[in-house]
């Protein structure tokens, strides 16, 4: 008995992944074919966009100062502490900043994206929308994957900008690195593809964030309980795709090796 159950479990997590990957699919088909339901879009894009942007950027500043007071005292120490500002610039807009504003969306947007549409699911009102000859797909989920494309690259570039700030404020006021050196810095190692990336990354994790809650809520069984269940494996699953994905998306766009301008 005890052996059954993670096999269970394993199945079923496996097969409502293959549903929300099925679900991505025809996402892009309905997409191609125009089928965008413009006001439910601009509704679910400013859910998704100012309501999260306070505890994005809150983030974003702190870990921005964190790693400056992690790097700037060694850096200094090897005579590095010129590079403070590129290093950081470098760190938040390629990894941190897509990944953690990626995070924060996760658990605030992926589990209501996961929780409204399970209820839907449970109470029977998806049904509703077929009686009605309303598809699903374009009604709910289109403008939820829309939502999170468009706002979270935006997000991202907020937190990496704040990020940065919450940087130069540790930086000259802890260790006594020059502002101008900082901004220098950052502006010698930064370049159009690092911003470029940051975004593509932003746009990538958006759409894996919506369709994972969506999928787990349209396959959402069990009344009240199955909802926080689909609530819960909905988030898990989506900052496990999250990790993957990044992994992936770094290995593309950045192999090589690099650049040595100081």
């Amino acid at each position: 008995m005890s052996e059954a159950r993670p096999r269970s479990f394993l199945g079923v997590w496996s097969q409502r992944l293959l549903a929300a990957i099925l679900l991505g699919g025809q996402v892009l088909i309905h997409l191609l074919q125009g089928r965008i339901h413009r006001r439910n879009t601009v509704e679910q894009m400013a859910a998704v966009g100012p309501d999260s942007l306070l505890i994005a950027l809150l983030t974003a500043v702190f870990v921005g100062a964190v790693f400056t007071i992690q790097v700037a005292r060694e850096f200094i120490r090897f005579g590095a502490g010129t590079t403070v500002g590129g290093v950081l610039a470098l760190a938040l807009t390629r990894e941190l900043a897509p990944v953690l504003t990626a995070v924060v969306l996760a658990g605030r947007v992926g589990s209501a994206f996961a929780a409204e549409i399970g209820t839907m699911r449970v109470t029977e009102q998806i049904d509703a929308l077929y009686m009605l000859k309303t598809d699903p797909i374009d009604y709910l989920v289109i403008p939820r994957v829309l939502a999170c494309c468009i706002m979270l690259p935006i997000l991202t570039l907020l937190s990496a900008i704040t990020g940065m700030i919450g940087g130069l404020l540790v930086a000259t006021n802890l260790y006594r690195l020059s502002q101008s050196v900082f901004i220098d810095s950052a502006r010698n190692f930064l370049d159009v593809w690092d911003v470029t990336s940051a975004l593509i990354k932003g746009a990538v994790f958006g759409a894996t964030i919506a369709i994972i809650g969506c999928s787990w809520g349209l396959t959402t069984t069990g009344g009240a309980k199955g909802v926080g269940q689909s609530t819960t494996a909905a988030v898990v699953t989506a900052l496990l795709s999250i990790f993957i994905m990044n992994f992936f998306l770094s290995w593309v766009m950045f192999q090589g090796l690099g650049r040595a301008t100081l």
